[in-house]
């Protein structure tokens, strides 16, 4: 995609993208679908056939060397060792893991799981006491990520298929949630948070890793759905994810950007210079151990 436009800004937010200039934003309702065919279709092809999610000549997530990808992003190689084969797609930006803070008996579920890579290591630390769910939208990803657990015998893991802007989860159910490099695909965040809010016991917690803009993105990139499904033209800034979560009911809300992830995100797609507009945070929230049983509505009205 040529990048000779560069300088010139979209008007809308860095929420809102679409196909052409006649279209309407790809975050409204109506465009939601074609956002979610998008991504389920490139991610689809990467559970049958492997290959990269960002497109042809790209290094981003590309399938090979896959534990090297995932060591990068701050994955311990003995964890990654541990897990079944196929698991790992080095398809994030971070390792939730890290930040999650898990202990046994806590039950875990994980946006936009995969291949189950998260899982796996989750079910580790909460041990034969605890759970985890792991829910992904697209159905090629949801039967290997089984048969994953299938090889391993994974009694503690389970794989659900739905979307997470409306979790197949029951309310006040979760201790954590983690997701790994997800949120920012979504066209609907806000959704996003208040169903991780709903499905959150009172005073559990959110622990995430994903994309972050910290410039505007040209409008080029903002109409290129291979550049929503790579996780870029996607991409939320720090103080739009800050308002989302508080809109949602969370506290305690910890941002904190990675700098040196630009490292690996200049070769997501070489000559493009991402590093320039996004990189890779950490984001961490909690549900208030007040907080009422009953939709965030009811208990404030």
């Amino acid at each position: 995609m040529s990048t000779k436009n560069m300088g010139n800004m979209c008007d809308t937010d860095s929420t809102s993208y679409s196909l052409d200039s006649q279209q309407e934003p790809l975050a409204t309702q109506k465009a939601g679908p074609v956002v979610r065919e998008a991504v389920r279709q490139v991610y689809s092809a990467v559970a049958v056939n492997g290959g990269s999610c960002c497109g042809a000549g790209s290094s981003c997530c590309r399938p090979t060397e896959t534990s090297s990808i995932s060591a990068s992003l701050g994955y311990d190689p003995q964890d990654l060792a541990a897990v079944p084969e196929g698991a790992d797609l080095g398809l994030g930006c971070g390792n939730p893991q890290a930040i999650a803070e898990l202990k046994p008996g806590e039950t875990v579920l994980d946006l936009g799981s995969g291949a189950g890579l998260d899982c796996f290591l989750a079910a580790r630390t909460v041990g034969p006491e605890g759970k985890v769910i792991g829910v992904d939208m697209t159905p090629e990803m949801l039967s290997r990520a089984r048969k994953n657990a299938a090889k391993v015998r994974a009694a503690n893991v389970e794989f659900r298929l739905g979307e997470i802007e409306h979790l197949p989860v029951a309310d006040n159910s979760i201790d954590v949630i983690i997701s790994n490099c997800v949120i920012n695909l979504s066209p609907d965040k806000p959704q996003v948070f208040r169903e991780a809010y709903r499905v959150l016991k009172p005073g559990g917690r959110l622990a995430i890793t994903d994309i972050v803009a910290l410039a505007p993105l040209p409008c080029e990139w903002k109409q290129d759905l291979s550049l929503l499904s790579g996780c870029i033209s996607g991409a939320s800034t720090p103080q739009e994810l800050t308002g989302f979560l508080t809109a949602a009911g969370f506290q305690d809300i910890q941002i904190s950007v990675n700098e040196k992830s630009r490292e690996f995100i200049k070769d997501w797609q070489p000559g493009m210079s991402l590093e320039k507009y996004v990189a890779s945070a950490t984001i961490k929230a909690t549900k208030p151990p007040s907080a009422c049983n009953l939709p965030k509505e009811c208990c404030h009205s």
